[in-house]
């Protein structure tokens, strides 16, 4: 089991490529039953994540060549994924790739509450390390991040949305 689960481990996301699966913390479960099937479960980044398909291709694709002929992907909706679950490491090679790490993910115990204003975070540039940035677009290179400017030294960057 150690060795599936090291190999779907090295699998990146086709949306993130500086993160592995495990890193950005979808990577939920890999078994191995006693006939050398590979079961590995795998949570969306949010309802709707248009990456999933091409994530489970890629684990299949990559167990398959490390000789794990029977491999099944299963999606895992519950718990939910947050953004609390990117490993240090995942945050760090967001940084360094010039995208903004996402924040403690909101605690609520109850219904979300639905606010038409502007979502304020707390980020800083990635590349200056300013705090003076301002949203120019909720929605940056995918749905999961939003766009910002750096003040300080005019770079757009993406930031990864606290969920």
């Amino acid at each position: 089991m150690e060795r599936a689960r090291a190999v779907a481990a090295t699998v990146v996301d086709p949306e993130l490529p500086m993160l592995t699966l495990a890193d950005l913390g979808v990577l939920r479960d890999v078994e191995v039953s006693a006939l050398g099937g590979v079961v590995v479960s795998i949570t969306p980044t949010y309802s709707g994540c248009p990456a999933m398909a091409t994530m489970r291709d890629d684990l299949v694709r990559t167990l398959r060549s490390e000789g794990f002929a029977d491999v099944e992907v299963k999606i895992a909706l519950r718990p939910a994924w947050t953004t609390d679950w990117i490993t240090p490491a995942g945050r760090a090679a967001l940084a360094g790739a010039g995208i903004s790490p996402p924040g403690s993910a909101p605690r609520r115990d109850g219904p979300v509450p639905l606010s038409l204003g502007p979502v304020r975070r707390a980020n800083r540039c990635p590349r200056c390390d300013s705090g003076d940035v301002e949203l120019t677009s909720e929605f940056g290179s995918t749905a999961c991040k939003a766009l910002y400017r750096c003040r300080a030294c005019l770079e757009p960057f993406d930031h990864v949305k606290e969920i």
